[in-house]
């Protein structure tokens, strides 16, 4: 069993009882008796032995009313058992903790023992805390039931005392009394303080006043204080002005002798790079040297092989002349045969004429078939030259149509370009960093953004964004006159450039171009004899920045005051090779093609890409119009293509279906003239044997004639020869000419190559030159600019210590110099300034003197004793405020919690109270209204087949009423927990059937609750089933 529970209750004195011992069973337990036999003594000395006051009993209004009529004393013992893992320091009591209460006349005690009966505490609180552990409220109505509550509750129907007692058994009322209390004393805790706070007010009103008066009298002492202060600032103030002088001036000197050695290094520097530049220079022009001796012997090379194929081609030309002369010959010989071969067949026919008629029909079969060859001959060349002429216009249609479609190409090509390039300009309008490096330079500068405060000195750049163009026409000449330099970014230092890098990969810009420039620089001063001399402008002169270092770049790293721009091509050539101008690097024109000199090679290099407005150029929507006008041409040339390349398609197809027909005609006519040769072959055959016997005598004219063919045959072997021979020539002429075209080739490279040496030559003379004007130029520098300044800052120098020496001997006089430093200096303040300052204080203070006749020192002392006493009260009371606040913020919070629940449990209590009733048959609800401090019950029975809600339980029948209100008090059972529960007279009123009914119950739910129970009762309880579980016992019959 459960710790807590009783086990054993004896009383001595206690009420009626002399000495009454009850020994007590884990679960059930029924106490029976007569009426006056002391049943309901025993839970009246249960509450009483766990500290309930005697007016809670409603049995006695004192404790000492208790004690037996005729005894001096009345004693409680209670056997609390203490096993398991809820025991209460099972250590200290062991398995039993004895509780006694004993009540006097005039007073009462507890006392705590151990299981063997030794005293362990006898303090109020031990009690309390034995109580709290083992949750014992004998003030609960749902943990001791006494006969009045049982009479007040099982048999009211009222509401309100209904809910009383569910807001008494859930422990609600006692959690809401507390908070209601608390509630109150927070209140009237509140006004408490308020009303504190208030007195203070007049005090600090006062204390305000005081104040004024202090405020304006020590205006009059700071007055006088702060004259004789200015005096002395004023007397050291001639001091410090001077040593500002002086050390501006050791600044001044300081900064011109740091001078010597930065204008020495530079010397220094640029007499080291004149040597390496002049060793370069002499390696160049050795190299440069070399190319040209290579290029003569060139030169001669190209002299030579020009020859060899001269020679070829002369000996190809006599070839093809004799091979013309006996292709010449060789058609007389085979005309003279064919002569041959007509005289015989002329004398053959003679002789066929004078024949007999059959001979005469056989000729004219004879020359009919010949006809009739003759003409098949000609149909078929004629259907030949036909089909030639129709194949050749099908070539020229599929040529035409191929054209077609490469143009179209080309155009669809353009147009494609031609967008890519409008919305290059669109992007341009709308952010002209983008020109400069696209997205990539956009990314970097949010990157230089982030980190900007670790730079020394921001980046500038892209360097793009900071130059304007004097003329857009121009744009396009400067983009390609500095190229990439449009691109780069500059910075002050090494460091910079790091962390710029640094950026870059940040911002996934490889290869951003870093150029490192000093900041501070001025402007370049470019005299003009540097300048080319020509009236054309140069890239410099065209441009425009706000920024000098932007331009220095410019002319240090692209030399733009030496890229000169003309207008169109042919101006450039005249500018860039006839005139010789001096100090002319490059030309360029405005359409993009760059012309320049290089010794003896003149080169022009067109533009590589065609750009219609270069990134300088502002004003781009003349530029985005022009572009999408030709756009818009080049689709309506490609729609006319487009039609034509159709027509062209069609009309192939026609020619095909013609050049088809011709040659089916050919072919049918070609088998047509075969058929005839083969047939005129047969009667010649036969012609010629009938007349064998009288054939005219032809020997001489075929001797002649075989001998022509013998000659025929010999000179044809000659032909063989000879056109062997000049295809030789002509192989060797094609392999000289591409021998030629290969040197031709290679000698370009060179010249290529000739060009470049000859342009790092030019570039390493420029910067010998530069290296040498910059040293000459820091030299005048040394010798003018800084030597000199040096001598006559020095000389200022001396004068100002010797006036510095007058002017702090006399402030020493009036004060010493650390006075003056405790006062704060002199900083800010001119000597013009204190001097104006002392005078306009001594009119203030001969105003203000006159006006008060109080002593500032009386009223200090009252202030601070006032503003002592004041600021302790506002602590005392800011402290109480604190308090209360956060009381009141605790409060709030459990209120919020015993609101949510109070819903809760009233959830929890129809659960219960529906589960007890459903066991017969019966079903309801319980309505809780906190507010109206009402609790109705609701059923609904089992036989009513409308399913109507019984709200009076006065309505129903007595057993009726009776199980709805045991199954109420079972549900608010279920609700607590507490180690042991009694009930008296709970069947008080019921019937034979109801008590039955209700005994079942409670047993039932006392069985399966677990915890002990104590049923006392006057009545016969034979029908409770014994068990294990249940214990009964009956009191003695009191005496009369």
């Amino acid at each position: 069993m459960a710790a807590g529970t009783i086990s054993r209750i004896r009383l001595e004195n206690f009420m009626c009882h002399s000495s009454l011992q009850i020994d007590l069973g884990d679960h059930v337990n029924f106490i029976t008796g007569q009426n006056g036999s002391g049943k309901s003594a025993i839970l009246t000395a249960l509450c009483v032995a766990f500290g309930c006051r005697a007016r809670t009993t409603q049995r006695a209004a004192s404790l000492k009313d208790f004690i037996k009529t005729g005894c001096s004393y009345a004693a409680i013992t209670v056997d609390i058992k203490n096993q398991g893992e809820d025991a209460f320091k099972p250590e200290l009591y062991g398995n039993l903790i004895i509780l006694e209460r004993r009540i006097n006349e005039s007073s009462s005690s507890t006392v705590l023992k151990d299981q063997h009966g030794r005293k362990v505490a006898h303090r109020k609180d031990d009690l309390i805390e034995i109580i709290e552990h083992f949750n014992i409220d004998v003030e609960n109505p749902c943990v001791i039931m006494s006969q009045d509550k049982s009479r007040e509750f099982l048999h009211s129907g009222n509401d309100k005392d209904k809910f009383k007692f569910f807001f008494k058994a859930t422990l609600l009322q006692h959690v809401n009394d507390l908070l209601g209390e608390i509630r109150v004393r927070l209140n009237s805790a509140d006004a408490l303080v308020e009303e504190l706070e208030k007195t203070i007010r007049p005090a600090l009103k006062e204390l305000d006043e005081i104040r004024e008066k202090i405020k304006n009298m020590e205006h009059i002492e700071e007055i006088t204080h702060e004259i004789e202060n200015l005096k002395k600032k004023l007397a050291w103030a001639w001091v410090y002005d001077v040593d500002k002088q002086i050390v501006e001036q050791t600044a001044k000197l300081e900064k011109l002798k740091e001078r010597i050695p930065a204008c020495q290094e530079r010397i220094d520097r640029n007499a080291a790079i004149i040597e390496e530049l002049k060793k370069e220079y002499i390696k160049k022009k050795e190299n440069v040297r070399s190319f040209v001796e290579k290029a003569q012997e060139a030169r001669r090379m190209k002299e030579q092989l020009e020859h060899e194929v001269n020679e070829a081609l002369k000996l190809k030309i006599e070839l093809e002349k004799e091979y013309t002369r006996g292709t010449q010959v060789l058609k007389k010989m085979n005309d003279r045969v064919k002569k041959l071969q007509l005289q015989i067949q002329d004398f053959q026919l003679q002789h066929m004429q004078e024949t007999q008629a059959e001979a005469s029909q056989i000729e004219d079969n004879i020359w009919q078939l010949q006809q009739e060859i003759d003409s098949a001959l000609r149909n078929v060349a004629s259907l030949k030259e036909n089909e030639k002429i129709e194949s050749e216009k099908l070539s020229g249609i599929s040529t035409s149509i191929r054209e077609i479609k490469k143009e179209i190409d080309e155009h669809n090509s353009k147009i494609y370009q031609l967008n890519s390039q409008i919305h290059n300009l669109q992007c341009r309008q709308r952010d002209k960093m983008i020109a400069f490096g696209g997205d990539r330079v956009r990314n970097l500068m949010a990157s230089i953004e982030r980190h900007r405060s670790r730079f020394q000195s921001p980046p500038i750049g892209p360097i793009g964004i900071n130059v304007q163009l004097a003329s857009d026409s121009w744009s396009v000449a400067v983009d390609y006159a500095v190229g990439r330099l449009l691109d780069a970014f500059i910075v002050s230092c090494h460091k910079d450039s790091l962390i710029l890098r640094e950026c870059a990969k940040e911002a996934n810009y490889r290869n951003v171009q870093i150029i490192i420039y000093d900041f501070a620089k001025p402007r370049l001063d470019i005299p003009n004899h540097l300048l080319p001399s020509t009236a054309h402008p140069t890239v410099l002169s065209v441009i425009h920045s706000d920024n000098p270092t932007v331009l220095n770049v410019l002319v240090d790293q692209g030399h733009a005051e030496r890229l000169v721009l003309v207008r169109d091509y042919e101006e450039g050539k005249s500018v860039a090779f006839d005139q010789r101008i001096r100090n002319l690097k490059d030309v360029y024109t405005s359409d993009g093609y760059r012309m320049f000199s290089r010794g003896s090679v003149q080169t022009i290099l067109p533009p590589h890409r065609k750009g219609r407005a270069g990134r300088l150029c502002t004003s781009l929507d003349e530029s985005i119009t022009e572009m999408k006008e030709e756009a818009t041409g080049i689709k309506q040339i490609i729609k006319e293509m487009t039609d034509r390349e159709k027509q062209l398609v069609n009309d192939r197809k026609t020619i095909e279906e013609g050049v088809r027909s011709l040659k089916r005609k050919r072919e049918e006519e070609e088998r047509q003239l075969e058929r005839k040769k083969v047939l005129l072959d047969d009667t010649k055959r036969i012609s010629a044997e009938n007349n064998y016997d009288t054939a005219v005598d032809t020997t001489e004219v075929q001797a002649e004639m075989t001998q022509v063919k013998g000659d025929i045959e010999k000179k044809e072997l000659v032909l063989e020869k000879l056109y062997l021979k000049l295809t030789e020539a002509s192989q060797e002429e094609d392999k000289r000419r591409a021998s030629y075209k290969n040197f031709i080739d290679s000698a370009y490279v060179d010249v290529g190559s000739i060009s470049d040496v000859e342009h790092e030559l030019q570039s390493v003379e420029e910067k010998l030159h530069d290296a040498q004007q910059e040293k000459a130029h820091y030299e005048y520098l040394m010798e003018k600019k800084v030597l000199d300044l040096i001598k006559i800052a020095e000389s200022e120098f001396t004068d100002l210590q010797q006036l510095r020496q007058e002017y702090f001997k006399k402030a020493s006089i009036i004060c010493p110099e650390s006075e003056v430093e405790a006062l704060g200096g002199v900083a800010g303040s001119t000597k013009e300034e204190l001097s104006a300052r002392i005078n306009k204080l001594k009119h203030r203070f001969q105003q203000e003197s006159r006006r008060y006749t109080e002593t500032i020192d009386e009223l200090r002392a009252l202030l601070d004793s006032k503003e002592g006493k004041i600021l302790k009260k506002q602590q005392m009371y800011a402290g109480f405020r604190e308090k209360l606040n956060s009381c009141q913020k605790a409060l709030d919070l459990r209120w919020t919690k015993f609101q949510r629940n109070a819903g809760l449990l009233k959830r929890q209590l129809t659960w219960l109270f529906n589960e007890h009733l459903g066991k017969k048959g019966f079903s309801g609800k319980i309505n809780v209204d906190y507010n109206k401090q009402v609790l109705s019950v609701e059923l609904t029975m089992p036989q009513d087949a409308s399913h109507d809600s019984v709200r009076d339980t006065r309505g129903l029948s007595g057993g009726e009423r009776s199980f709805s209100t045991l199954c109420f008090t079972l549900a608010l059972h279920g609700m607590i927990e507490a180690p042991f529960r009694a009930m008296d007279e709970f069947d008080v009123f019921m019937d034979a059937v109801s008590r039955k009914i209700s005994l079942d119950t409670l047993v039932d739910f006392a069985v399966a609750q677990g915890s002990q129970w104590i049923f006392i009762t006057p009545h016969d309880i034979s029908m409770v089933k014994p068990g294990d579980r249940i214990k009964k016992q009956q009191m003695a019959a009191p005496r009369g």
